[in-house]
């Protein structure tokens, strides 16, 4: 199992409408529900840091793809930007760990940020959409039909994740769940970035391998406890050893401003 978690800071957001179905709303508890979109969702992942000064467009970029129901967009932080004045609070190895799986898989030279992949297919700096738009082209062109996952929850309680059949060709695939804190401002004191407030969404807290896949109908439970209230969380069904996605799904609440 690959699993990873950054400590816990004090979440800003506010809980609201899930991705689709009921919401927690007005302090009333219903069961939260995530179906697929009519076409989608797709994966984006941007690798970033506070402590790179190119990094801002891109997070910003992705902030907008978040709002998208047909988009899974999640933010990891790497480390290896720490040593230059400002030590990023959400950055880890195993997040910049990720990053390199994806540079070998991808026959990449080298790691960069800001790097968007998009779907475990293609990568772009994603300061300008135009090429993240024609990999998310190109990710339903290659897969149009989808592993995509149900996901439930009612306000407090486990997060339930089924899968009906799919066929994977004999090829296996790996069941990831992300937890993911909305948003975060946060003044940066030093480094390149020093004096700015920056803005990031969806960030990842938590990452681990839930299982492997087959291909035949299956279901997990994710304790409560593993997922903050005002937490999102997305599931991602991946080629194993950080391969295209098969499908991906979230559930999250809205946050203020």
């Amino acid at each position: 199992m690959v699993k990873f978690s950054i400590p816990h800071r004090r979440s800003v957001l506010i809980g609201a409408a899930a991705t689709a179905g009921a919401a927690i709303l007005a302090g009333r508890s219903q069961q939260a529900l995530a179906r697929a979109p009519a076409d989608g969702p797709w994966a984006v992942e941007l690798f970033t840091s506070q402590g790179c000064n190119s990094c801002p467009p891109a997070d910003a970029f992705l902030g907008k793809l978040a709002k998208r129901p047909d988009i899974v967009a999640l933010s990891f932080h790497v480390d290896y930007w720490d040593y230059i004045g400002w030590k990023d609070p959400f950055a880890s190895r195993e997040t910049t760990e990720r990053q390199r799986a994806y540079a070998r898989v991808l026959k990449q030279r080298y790691v960069y940020t800001p790097e968007m992949v998009v779907d475990g297919i293609g990568h772009d700096t994603g300061r300008d959409p135009g090429p993240i738009e024609r990999l998310l082209a190109e990710a339903q062109r290659r897969s149009p039909k989808r592993a995509t996952p149900e996901l439930a929850r009612t306000a407090g309680g486990p997060l339930s994740i089924s899968l009906a059949a799919f066929p994977l060709e004999g090829r296996s695939a790996e069941v990831v769940l992300a937890v993911y804190d909305r948003r975060y401002a946060t003044p940066v004191r030093s480094g390149e970035n020093q004096g700015r407030t920056l803005e990031n969404f969806n960030i990842v807290r938590h990452l681990e391998v839930v299982s492997h896949w087959d291909g035949s109908p299956a279901s997990w439970v994710i304790a409560a406890d593993r997922i903050q209230p005002n937490q999102g969380v997305a599931v991602l069904v991946q080629r194993t050893d950080h391969g295209p996605m098969v499908g991906c799904n979230k559930l999250e609440p809205a946050y203020s401003g």
